[in-house]
């Protein structure tokens, strides 16, 4: 007579006995099950389970897509942050006031000394908001910062060229550039 499947796995030395018992209980159980109806609740226990599992990994999915966006922007505030600390220009006698229009449309002051004034009237250097304060910093160094967030207030004065009119009677009397109220 022939030996049954399990039999023939067991000589063969593929499964062992503990294994051999478990897939015949598993069997019996699930025959049981069958036969009392009981079958089809499990079935619908387990896509419950399969649904809820899916809807938690979709879950942890966006929450992570999250947390890299908000780690990549606190990277590119460091990286801003880096760019300005870097590049800062310090007036070590600030004893002129320079006034500009910040982002609330309000007039801002930074006390500067005359060479840093003289180049921020030109259009040379570039006031950045930083904070509740303001840093003066070179208008190339404004290109790489606006590259990373074209939001952040930034102030370059504008090189004015002084059109005339033909018929302009106050021609005569231009108002200079660097007249301080």
């Amino acid at each position: 007579m022939a030996k049954s499947l399990q039999e023939q796995l067991l000589a063969a030395g593929l499964v062992d006995k503990k294994k051999a018992k478990k897939n015949a209980k598993a069997m019996k159980k699930q025959e049981h099950l069958q036969r009392t109806g009981q079958d089809n609740e499990l079935d619908v226990a387990k896509q419950k389970a399969e649904a809820a599992r899916q809807k938690k990994a979709e879950q942890d999915r966006e929450l992570n897509l999250k947390r890299e966006a908000e780690a990549q922007q606190k990277a590119i505030q460091a990286q801003i942050k880096q760019l300005i600390d870097t590049n800062a220009i310090i007036s070590e006698q600030g004893d002129i006031k320079y006034q500009f229009v910040g982002a609330d449309k309000k007039i801002k002051q930074v006390y500067v000394d005359q060479a840093i004034w003289d180049r921020l009237s030109r259009g040379q250097l570039a006031i950045i908001a930083q904070g509740k304060s303001h840093a003066v910093i070179p208008v190339p160094v404004t290109e790489k910062i606006r590259q990373r967030d074209e939001q952040l207030f930034i102030y370059i004065a504008e090189n004015q060229s002084a059109e005339l009119e033909e018929d302009d009677p106050y021609a005569a009397y231009q108002i200079p550039d660097d007249l301080m109220w």
